[in-house]
């Protein structure tokens, strides 16, 4: 018998409106701290249209104000709520005067990766996708808190905002969702896998080459798994810590070892933002931090600084703590194809120092390692493939282009040339070479 995927509405009410495809701003109204996940879930089979699992506003900001009302600000997906949930509800916890009525509102914020569906994500714009808009709000005043999955927050956080606090860290490990294989291992030649990851692009092609990725392959967990039930591919991967946070781990075929598939450089870890002049939010989130995952993300996240890395860029990295205490790290760079893969590891004491020290010094061995032309190739590789996917009436699009491959290659007259005057679009005068 065909196995089915169920999807579990575990964060709202029937009625509530975001699942079914009815969410609108002015329901961001409806998100108070009254509201508390039902006790029980109910369940459904995964099927339906598009527009019946339509992707859902997250959220993850908070505000202390004047009004003594908190908000927490957040996109749309139902695993940015769960992760909006739990900083309200740590925080209710920790401080009396948060857990009073109304003390905390969460409210629902569209980012640019949630409006645009059609494109891979590594050809419109890398990390910041899930961000920016909700700094953007945290920096005027409108809300008070981002939360953020970590993976999407870029290598250089924004003016004017500092990140005090990182809750305990998921389980970092990466799931195999299939319908009729139990592991990668064993899916037959020429399946296909759906992910929007070049870094498990890469990865399953550099061990599986027999196997075929479809890179688009984007959406909440719950849209993915519904194109896993059609029959659009015949297995995905997807990040166990947010299938634990939404409690559907019941949909995991199996966990991927860590030789197997190395995790994103700060997967599974929540961070959490408000301005750097707010020094009592600063305190309210400093209670929640968790040192020992604040080292283990800032040792990945300087791995991925001295790599320069985005989300154009197969790069993944782990740092954790042994049996005795110490830090060890991995990390590696790839071809978008998979055909090249270079890893490197590290130990040493588990302190701040130490460890930032120990993921620059990973990285930049990997840059010296790859060699000059390495980080161009892959480069060249995503932004061609979205110019020549890109309608021509895309003005807008194609200058946001421009400006990305400039800041990039400001220095050098590299590929870039050639890539732009190749383009039927004519460069804006602005930009010389």
């Amino acid at each position: 018998m065909e196995t089915k995927f169920l999807l579990k509405q575990t964060l709202f009410p029937a009625n509530f409106g975001i699942l079914n495809g009815n969410f609108s701003t002015s329901s961001a109204s409806a998100l108070r701290p009254s509201l508390n996940p039902p006790a029980t879930s109910r369940r459904r089979k995964l099927m339906g249209t598009r527009a019946s699992v339509a992707a859902v506003p997250k959220v993850a900001l908070v505000r202390i104000g004047t009004r003594g009302r908190n908000v927490i600000g957040n996109n749309d997906s139902p695993l940015a709520l769960a992760q909006a949930y739990e900083t309200r509800d740590k925080l209710m916890a920790t401080h009396s005067e948060l857990a009073e009525e109304d003390a905390i509102q969460i409210v629902i914020i569209k980012t640019t990766g949630d409006k645009i569906q059609s494109q891979p994500l590594a050809d419109i714009g890398g990390k910041g996708l899930f961000t920016k808009e909700i700094d953007e709000a945290l920096i005027n005043g409108e809300i008070d808190i981002a939360v953020h999955s970590m993976k999407d927050v870029p290598t250089y956080l924004p003016e004017k905002t500092v990140l005090p606090c990182n809750l305990p860290r998921e389980d970092v490990r990466d799931a195999f969702i299939s319908l009729g294989s139990a592991s990668l291992a064993e899916l037959p030649a020429g399946s296909t896998i759906g992910t929007a990851s070049l870094r498990r692009k890469s990865q399953i092609l550099h061990r599986y080459p027999s196997l075929n990725v479809l890179e688009n392959f984007r959406g909440n967990v719950q849209t993915r798994l519904r194109k896993l039930n059609e029959g659009v591919v015949q297995a995905t991967l997807l990040a166990l810590a947010g299938l634990k946070r939404l409690n559907m781990t019941e949909n995991v075929t199996s966990i991927l070892s860590m030789d197997d598939m190395l995790p994103a450089v700060a997967q599974g870890a929540i961070g959490i933002a408000c301005r750097s002049n707010d020094d009592k939010m600063a305190e309210y989130l400093a209670s929640l931090n968790h040192e020992e995952t604040r080292l283990a993300v800032a040792c990945e996240r300087a791995f991925l600084l001295a790599l320069d890395g985005s989300c154009r860029t197969p790069i993944a990295g782990y740092a954790c703590r042994d049996e005795d205490g110490n830090c060890i790290f991995k990390g590696l760079v790839a071809s978008p194809d998979g055909t090249r893969v270079l890893e490197t590891s590290r130990q040493g004491p588990y302190a701040y120092e130490d460890m930032m020290l120990m993921g620059k010094d990973a990285g930049n061995e990997l840059l010296s390692r790859a060699g000059p032309g390495f980080f161009d190739l892959v480069e060249i590789v995503s932004l061609s493939i979205f110019l020549d996917d890109l309608p021509g009436q895309c003005v807008c699009e194609r200058l946001w282009v421009y400006r990305v491959i400039v800041s990039i290659t400001l220095e050098e007259r590299r590929w870039v040339y050639r890539v732009i005057v190749s383009i039927t679009l004519e460069p804006t005068p602005t930009l010389a070479f």
